[in-house]
């Protein structure tokens, strides 16, 4: 569902109830992402995550992580322990200061890409997460904000 701000992919409206641990990750380099990717292995570890889905939470963070270190120059990724009524989850978000994305369902398109890659980054990254919403302004920044359930 696209809406005036953003896109949408199942994101719950409730409030999320509880959160136990907050890891901020600042990104201006490429060794950053890598930061906030091992850090998402150690949380997705410690809280019971299969071996599969920390690889696949961590590729997702890596691709957030990525994205703001080449289109926006610097941000910030957190990574938290989510609660909602019986589940436990982590919810990462993205978010920059840098040129927002013009036309985001463009940008949700399988292979389109603005820079010089393959154009799955995005996409892949709503497939790996249960929930997904993008935030962005031509010139304001981006918002991204993604949850997995254990």
């Amino acid at each position: 569902m696209v809406t005036q701000r953003g896109m949408t992919n199942r994101m719950t409206d409730e409030v999320i109830s509880g959160v136990s641990e907050v890891i901020r990750v600042e990104l201006d380099d490429t060794s950053d992402a890598a930061l906030a990717v091992y850090s998402t292995r150690r949380l997705t570890a410690a809280m019971g995550f299969s071996v599969t889905n920390q690889y696949l939470v961590a590729a997702a963070v890596s691709e957030l992580a990525t994205n703001i270190v080449r289109y926006a120059g610097k941000g910030v990724i957190t990574i938290k322990t989510v609660h909602h009524a019986d589940l436990e989850g982590v919810e990462v978000e993205a978010v920059d200061e840098g040129p927002g994305i013009t036309d985001i369902d463009q940008a949700m398109q399988e292979h389109f890409s603005s820079g010089n890659s393959l154009g799955l980054g995005l996409p892949s990254v709503r497939r790996i997460m249960d929930e997904f919403n993008i935030d962005s302004k031509p010139g304001q920044g981006t918002t991204i904000i993604a949850r997995k359930w254990r």
